[in-house]
């Protein structure tokens, strides 16, 4: 009984924290809507309130490693839900900008702590061969997390200040973790005394043999420095390789952007704006579920390697395809932002119908990016095109202008409805609208594209990068490259238009397709198979072979 009880709630601190990360992701998309009203936020504002979620995220990775390893995961994710608890709080109760910005970069920090013990903390608890399922298990609560935040962004839309509703909300799943980790054990890494924990049944979940090497854990357990990640010492060196291979190949095969230009696809089949919205951000979000709980179930039967493969070959063919069909049939892509010193002018987020505020994936830890400093220097404030390639990791939803929000308050004046108006794109005649049967191999390119990431790098990523690092610097190890995943996400962002104005859009993806092709190779040289291994054997796969 006490197995299976530490079994379930193993999974609902990996489910729930998932969802508080995913929903942090989403919820900003609805919520700046209103604020950039209530606080008359310029572009360069509402850039700033977005990034700094990044902005906390980020020194959470530098820090977060050193408080994951020293004091224990369990600790680290008690520590981050009650800096959750108060950043949602701040948020829920800000009266000003620098109010909004202190609790966004809170909520960064916390869930970016969050993550990486959560997804170490679990791996460490349950048996080798459940180890895939509960650790994937995060990544599903993070494209649930997202499609949550869809659902009440629509809600809260009409309601006076339903922004504080939205941010107040992450509350309650947050008190549930707590609670969760609360009945778990102590993380055994952590406790000299293997043997004490095994007879008190915290091994149980795991076979006769696991508990036995188990039990040998403080007669081998290693201390590492920091600088171990860069040395020979038991093939450190090859370690990190296949951390920052991964989470770099993660970023570079296109995946903060690619999705930026859903509702533009969705579009150019003949959907209008308010539908292609919601298939944008619902379709291809519940298309990441789906496909997600695919991967859970894979992951323990069929393997990380496969996975991590087929998604590759599988991203790069639709990539590639996308650039090919873009080629002959082009996406009407630009800078959208035209912000100018006038506060109204703010309101151009909601101007643009075919604005994507754009498209989750990653964990995983993988999160929004800031692009502020860019549009800063771009002509005319590009500030929010920018601000849609912030959003590029972590959603599929696009702003809709015509929201009864939006309408309701009188500060948008009449020139913005006549701004929405014109910007509506005209189907007769747009050089997009000729080639049907091509942008339906577009849009069905990009579903293969999510279903591949969910699929492979998505949940992969994280399950491998909390079983390939030895216990002592495991914290350490998973925070340095979760840095590299935020910092890679960032430089995708910032560097995505001008690259598209410098060599196109086709070409940008293209690029991205040889880089996927680059990922295949990659896997398929450094990262070994671990599915069915336990910690320790994985271990000493990894400091045997050179």
């Amino acid at each position: 009984g006490r197995a299976l009880l530490i079994l379930l709630l193993s999974a609902t601190v990996s489910l729930l924290g998932g969802l508080i990360f995913g929903y942090e992701l989403g919820i900003i998309s609805g919520a700046l809507l209103q604020l950039q009203i209530d606080f008359h936020l310029s572009c360069f504002k509402q850039e700033i309130l977005v990034s700094a979620l990044l902005i906390g995220a980020f020194l959470a990775s530098l820090v977060g490693g050193i408080l994951i390893d020293r004091h224990g995961r369990r600790r680290a994710i008690l520590v981050s839900s009650l800096v959750l608890l108060v950043g949602s709080l701040i948020l829920t109760l800000a009266r000003s900008f620098i109010g909004l910005v202190i609790g966004r970069m809170t909520v960064g920090f916390a869930i970016s702590v969050s993550s990486m013990a959560c997804c170490i903390y679990v791996s460490e608890m349950v048996a080798a061969h459940q180890r895939g399922l509960l650790v994937s298990l995060y990544e599903a609560g993070i494209t649930i997390g997202i499609l949550l935040s869809y659902a009440l962004n629509y809600i809260f839309a009409d309601v006076d200040e339903g922004w504080r509703y939205m941010f107040g909300l992450a509350i309650a799943p947050t008190a549930m973790q707590f609670l969760s980790i609360l009945f778990l054990p102590v993380n055994p890494v952590k406790l000299s005394s293997w043997d004490s924990d095994c007879q008190k049944g915290l091994i149980q979940l795991q076979n006769t043999e696991d508990r036995e090497v188990a039990k040998q854990e403080p007669y081998k357990e290693k201390h590492y420095s920091f600088l171990d990640l860069f040395r020979t010492r038991d093939n450190m060196r090859r370690r990190t390789l296949v951390g920052l291979g991964l989470v770099l190949f993660q970023q570079f095969t296109g995946q903060p952007n690619v999705l930026g230009y859903a509702s533009k696809i969705f579009h150019s089949v003949g959907f209008q704006s308010n539908s292609s919205a919601i298939l944008a951000s619902v379709g291809l979000g519940a298309i990441k579920v789906v496909t997600t709980l695919i991967a859970m179930a894979l992951a323990d039967k069929v393997g990380r390697r496969v996975l991590l493969m087929a998604g590759c070959v599988v991203m790069a063919i639709s990539v590639t395809t996308i650039g090919l069909t873009s080629r002959i049939a082009p996406l009407a892509m630009g800078r959208d932002c035209k912000a100018t010193a006038d506060p109204n002018a703010s309101h151009s987020l909601t101007q643009h119908p075919l604005t994507p505020v754009a498209s989750q994936p990653a964990v995983s830890p993988i999160p929004p990016a800031l692009s502020a400093v860019k549009s800063q220097a771009g002509p005319g404030f590009a500030a929010l095109r920018s601000l849609t390639k912030v959003f590029a990791s972590t959603q599929s939803r696009e702003i809709v202008p015509n929201s009864s929000l939006t309408q309701k308050r009188s500060l948008v004046g009449q020139s913005k409805k006549e701004t929405v108006e014109s910007t509506d794109p005209p189907f007769a005649g747009a050089p997009w609208a000729e080639h049907t049967v091509l942008n339906w191999i577009t849009l069905l390119s990009m579903m293969a594209f999510v279903s591949a990431f969910s699929i492979g790098f998505g949940p992969m990523t994280w399950l491998v990068l909390s079983e390939i690092y030895p216990a002592g610097i495991r914290g350490r190890a998973f925070a340095f490259c979760n840095s590299f995943n935020w910092a890679a996400n960032l430089l995708i962002s910032l560097s995505f238009l001008d690259l598209i104005d410098a060599i196109g859009f086709s070409w940008m993806f293209l690029l991205y397709g040889l880089m996927g092709v680059m990922a295949v190779i990659f896997i398929y040289l450094f990262v070994p198979e671990t599915k069915g291994q336990s910690l320790e054997e994985i271990d000493q796969q990894f400091s045997r072979k050179r």
